[in-house]
């Protein structure tokens, strides 16, 4: 009978801590549409894997609270997503708000530590208020939650680390976006480090939520967002994509795909989308879908350094990174914003293992008072080093043009292990135009400009490149996916099994 008494106290307190924070908190959100903690785990993971950890888990600091804080707030454990382990962690905005405590902090802190030293992909789905108060009032307080072992999420970039945000997520949910390898958004979520009304009270600023830390905010000027999206159902697809690219921790290759049927089919005719006028802009993202897998392009912050295109793909299976100048945006020229998008960019893939392919197109770089308060000298020169410490292997297309020290940054010299060139490539120092005004005094339109144009044009074509060896082939654009696969192969890390050096895994996200 004892034994009897212990299981039916098992059951209680097991039902009590998956009701979470109750039936009525629970149907409100149904009502409203926004799925329950439970019920995104299900929508997210491979159906019967979650393993939970910590379902017991009640406030550690006030023992009296124990009745409303059922799992402390934040669910965590292992599952798995299309068939490979992950630690998980997931908050449950109806018990207190999700806020940050002593008891969920630990939990955090173990699935984080545990993806680490086993070798998961860490997925943590935000929507929280942030500490919880007055928990971390007072000395004691802080100690007990800023001394736990959550804190101290080291940049190591060892495993894929995912984060998302729904709703509002302030406090831990937006700390976790910022460090994250991969950060969806759903829209209608506010990202921010406090929420609007404790903004009012603190500084007697009124905004709103969307303003504070919504969507547009994150997705276009902090570049903190990789994806937005419209619904929930949007955000675990994401989860799930971007993983597929991904090895489980950086000591492995990342996985490989089948082939879709279609893919390079479009090749013949990748040159038409190249205007014939160096100064005609076009969509770089055109020519990427022709060169990849077929529907395997996975574009991270489009709407943020809009000059550069940075996205994951795969080409002949193999996942890639691949980075290209996009003339559709300020002409191809690269600004402090796509700088920092690129290095962040580079720095995920020779983390994980991923090649890298550049598709060059640009004038160089962004000039101006503009450029310079943005620190684009500095952003500039992360970009640099950044391309010096790749030890994944990493391949340059000349498509147009490769202007200054764009195109040393872009993989120019000796910055890639191999360069290719279309016919229409040409390389210097600046644009013509603009050289012949320096050197000869004499602007579009002026006397003597046509000449003093062919003048400087002279040379710069692609087999000034070639004849020093400065391009190691000059490709028919229509062979450029065969030939990058091939290349891939060719540079492949056969000695250490597709795993780099990983000289940049220290380097900070969102920095």
């Amino acid at each position: 009978m004892a034994f009897e008494a212990l299981l039916a106290e098992y059951e209680a307190r097991r039902a009590k801590a998956l009701a979470g924070g109750g039936a009525e908190k629970y149907a409100k959100r149904t009502a409203k549409g926004i799925l329950n903690a439970r019920e995104r785990i299900t929508a997210l993971v491979d159906a019967d894997t979650f393993m939970e950890s910590g379902l017991f888990g009640t406030s550690g600091v006030y023992p009296e609270q124990a009745d409303e804080t059922q799992t402390d707030g934040k669910l965590a454990g292992y599952a798995r997503i299309n068939g490979r382990d992950i630690c998980l962690v997931v908050n449950d905005f109806t018990v207190k708000g999700a806020s940050t405590s002593y008891t969920n902090g630990k939990k955090i802190g173990h699935m984080k530590r545990t993806a680490t030293e086993r070798g998961m992909p860490l997925v943590l789905l935000g929507e929280s208020t942030g500490a919880r108060l007055p928990d971390a009032m007072g000395a004691r307080g802080m100690g007990l939650l800023l001394g736990n072992d959550n804190t101290q999420f080291r940049r190591m970039r060892e495993t894929p680390m995912v984060a998302a945000a729904f709703g509002p997520s302030f406090g831990s949910s937006t700390w976790m976006m910022c460090l994250s390898d991969f950060a969806v958004m759903q829209k209608g979520a506010t990202v921010a480090v406090s929420s609007p009304g404790l903004v009012s009270m603190a500084l007697g600023e009124k905004v709103n939520a969307e303003d504070l830390g919504g969507w547009r905010l994150h997705a276009e000027i902090t570049g903190l967002v990789d994806q937005v999206v419209d619904t929930e159902e949007e955000v675990f697809e994401a989860i799930k994509k971007f993983l597929s690219y991904m090895p489980s921790h950086h000591k492995e290759a990342p996985p490989e795909a089948a082939i879709p049927a279609g893919s390079g089919a479009d090749m013949a005719k990748v040159f038409d989308l190249l205007p014939e006028s160096r100064t005609q802009v076009y969509d770089m993202r055109r020519v990427v879908k022709c060169l990849v897998d077929k529907e395997s392009m996975f574009e991270l912050k489009p709407r943020f350094g809009k000059s550069a295109v940075t996205t994951l793909a795969r080409l002949g299976g193999k996942s890639v990174g691949i980075i290209a100048n996009n003339p559709l945006h300020r002409g191809g020229a690269l600004d402090a914003d796509a700088c920092r998008k690129i290095v962040d960019f580079l720095v995920m893939c020779d983390s994980f293992n991923v090649p890298i392919v550049l598709l060059v197109d640009t004038p160089g770089f962004q000039i101006g008072t503009e450029a310079e308060k943005a620190g684009a000298p500095g952003r500039i020169m992360n970009f640099m080093n950044a391309m010096t410490l790749l030890s994944v292997p990493h391949l340059s297309v000349i498509i147009r043009k490769s202007y200054g020290r764009a195109y040393v940054c872009m993989g120019g010299g000796r910055h890639s292990d191999d360069i290719a060139a279309w016919p229409s490539a040409e390389v210097s120092f600046m644009s013509p135009e603009f050289a012949t005004k320096i050197v000869h005094g004499v602007a579009q339109g002026e006397p003597g400009y046509e000449d003093a144009l062919k003048q400087i044009e002279q040379g710069i074509d692609v087999w000034g490149l070639a004849s020093v060896y400065a391009t190691q082939a000059v490709i028919h654009p229509k062979d450029t996916r065969d030939y990058l696969i091939r290349m891939l192969d060719v540079y492949k890390l056969r000695m250490t099994k597709g795993v780099g050096q990983h000289l940049m895994r220290t380097w900070p996200t969102s920095y």
